[in-house]
């Protein structure tokens, strides 16, 4: 681990030797498969090679890897063959085959990797979740993000830096593969950019090393590791490395070599041609399979707080409420909590958690996209995370790192306020409309929406006790506490959230609304209107806004009448939920749905509301019209 001052002449001559093989299977496995990107894993090879042969990835404090530049995969994984932690003839035979491991990008479970990764841009980020995670749990373990050179384009990666900084992260450093190539052409033609000064000027120390140079690897990474700084080191390569008719070529960024070129590499590398084995060999089955971290967060989710309609408070406070309580209740127990901002906690809620925990809080600025990958990376390392953001940022804007969060099985609390066109006067760009279809394009995450401030308490709880992704959303506006009758507020008591629940707030016989959020309180409008025409509407609330409660849809099949109504966008809301029920319910009767149609207005939210017929009398009247 760094402890020799350099590399023994043997230990560089089976470097030297091992990057020679580890570049024929980089060739051959790509060739195999059709596809895949060998220039750059060409290019990168060596300094995986010396990272992987030398950090220490043993005992208890292990140091971790992220590869940003995901699409290197080939020399990843022929590096850990040739190393001997994954078979190296299994790596080429399967590479990019359906179902197996060695998939064309990255991904976490492979030896020493713990995030998955492709999409450029995200992998500092995630590095920096790592070692923020490390700090906080005292652990000794260094962070190591693999990223190329064309992807320093991407903003996010300055986001992530000024971050490290800023957070005092010296377990941190970055590689860069300097090889000047993307995929069309020159990264100075491309887009021209200025990668070490750039570092150098948000606080970074930087290393300028030749990156096929396995002693002057070895002494870089040893002395970053020695900085009280964060350390980028930028490799000068050459993509392609090692066969000169590839050798600066971007063609082989994402292109394999033709057949005839397969046998000439091979040639030049004096390897033996095993095309036709390897053929053969991919008609079988692989033995090796991926060991993915496992982590477990037990925390103590508190005693809920009840609120009465005199308290006044609305949903994000109440939000902000159980999140301080639940730091009261484990921070410094042994269970850590988090929770992350982006230049919002007075209107998110946050700032009493803040100030409670400053070393648990972490201010992101207003760089959205770094903050929801930091947290989510965090948050598979056993802290519990919370990231708060208006919904038009937490999720619009950050989707991409939602989703890559999503594959890498992130255990992220998402906290979007200001959804639906609730924002009112903000305008267009600030009504979240769109974010329960967003979310629902996630595969493991779920969203909830609770009308009042005693649901969100036990919503907060509730997903502060389950593990997985879940986007919780929350009005600008307060929304009143709902009672079960005069004096005992309906979600108090013996009340216990249970995700996919439909709560029954009132019968009826005429039809029934289902709804959730702040528009609850507004279908009890919507009842007295149709009561004093003689007709009786049950009220639903549905917060899991993804799940049907199959008991409740049962009995509300056989009603006359189902409405939806809601403030998002009626294509993508609860709608296509409710009627892939009704469907296999067969249900015969009429189906009115109430939603957003168009982008809203800026004004009053009643106003706002009024102007896409989602006031109480509007809908009353046209359910009336439907009697």
């Amino acid at each position: 681990m760094f402890d020799a001052e350099k590399l023994t002449e043997k230990q560089i001559e089976d470097l030297k030797g091992l990057s020679r093989l580890a570049k024929g299977d980089i060739i051959t496995m790509t060739r195999l498969a059709g596809t895949g990107h060998p220039g750059g894993s060409m290019s990168s090879l060596d300094l995986y090679l010396t990272v992987f042969s030398q950090a220490n990835f043993e005992g208890k404090d292990p140091d971790q890897v992220v590869i940003s530049h995901g699409h290197t995969s080939p020399g990843a994984y022929a590096s850990l063959a040739r190393l001997g932690h994954i078979p190296a003839e299994e790596v080429v035979a399967f590479f990019r085959k359906t179902g197996s491991p060695f998939e064309g990008h990255v991904v976490s479970g492979m030896p020493f990797i713990r995030w998955s990764t492709g999409n450029l841009g995200q992998g500092l980020s995630a590095g920096v979740g790592f070692a923020i995670a490390s700090k906080m749990q005292g652990s000794s373990s260094h962070v190591y993000v693999f990223m190329g050179d064309g992807e320093q384009q991407k903003g996010q990666i300055g986001e992530a830096r000024r971050l490290a900084v800023k957070y005092g992260l010296t377990n941190i450093t970055a590689l860069v593969d300097y090889n000047k190539l993307q995929i069309s052409g020159s990264i100075d033609l491309v887009m021209p950019q200025n990668i070490v000064e750039n570092y150098l000027s948000d606080g970074w120390d930087v290393l300028i090393i030749n990156g096929h140079d396995h002693q002057e690897i070895y002494s870089a990474l040893k002395k970053a590791r020695s900085v009280d700084n964060p350390v980028c080191i930028v490799a000068n390569t050459v993509m392609g490395n090692g066969v000169p008719f590839m050798e600066n070529k971007e063609k082989y960024h994402g292109s394999p070599v033709s057949e005839a070129e397969y046998k000439e590499a091979m040639g030049i590398l004096g390897l033996e041609d095993k095309l036709d084995y390897y053929k053969e060999k991919r008609k079988g089955q692989w033995t090796f399979q991926l060991s993915r971290e496992n982590y477990t967060v037990s925390i103590d989710t508190g005693t809920p707080f009840t609120y009465q309609e005199s308290d006044k408070i609305d949903n994000r406070s109440a939000f902000g409420k159980a999140l301080k309580d639940l730091g009261d209740k484990n921070i410094g127990k042994g269970r850590p909590v988090s929770a992350f901002d982006c230049d919002l906690a007075s209107s998110v809620k946050t700032a009493d958690f803040a100030k409670a925990y400053p070393d648990y809080f972490f201010q992101g600025g207003i760089q959205e996209h770094n903050t929801a990958t930091v947290a989510g990376a965090l948050s598979v390392k056993g802290v519990l995370t919370f990231f708060a953001d208006f919904g038009v940022f937490g999720i619009d804007e950050t989707y991409n790192q939602q989703r890559i969060n999503d594959i890498n099985d992130t255990n992220l609390k998402t906290a979007i306020t200001h959804v639906g066109l609730d924002v009112g006067p903000d305008g267009k760009t600030h009504q979240c409309i769109d974010y329960i279809g967003l979310a629902r394009g996630l595969y493991r995450a779920k969203t909830i929406v609770p009308c009042d401030a005693n649901q969100t308490d036990r919503v907060i709880r509730y997903v502060a006790g389950t593990k997985g992704n879940f986007f919780i959303g929350m009005g600008r506006n307060r929304w009143p506490v709902m009672y079960r009758n005069e004096g005992e507020a309906y979600f108090s008591g013996s009340y216990v959230f249970e995700y996919g629940k439909m709560d029954v707030m009132a019968d009826g016989k005429d039809g029934a609304i289902i709804t959730y959020g702040g528009f609850v309180s507004r279908a009890f409008s919507v009842r007295q209107k149709l009561s004093e025409k003689g007709k009786t509407f049950a009220v639903i609330n549905m917060p899991c806004v993804d799940e049907d409660d199959e008991a409740v849809m049962a009995k509300l099949a056989s009603l006359p009448v189902i409405v939806t109504y809601e403030d998002h966008n009626v294509n993508t809301g609860i709608v296509p939920i409710i009627t892939r029920s009704l469907l296999k319910l067969g249900f015969k009767g009429a189906f009115l749905s109430f939603g957003a149609t168009s982008y809203g207005a800026s004004g009053d939210t009643d106003e706002v509301l009024a102007s896409q017929g989602l006031d109480v009398d509007s809908v009353a009247k046209k359910i009336g019209e439907g009697l």
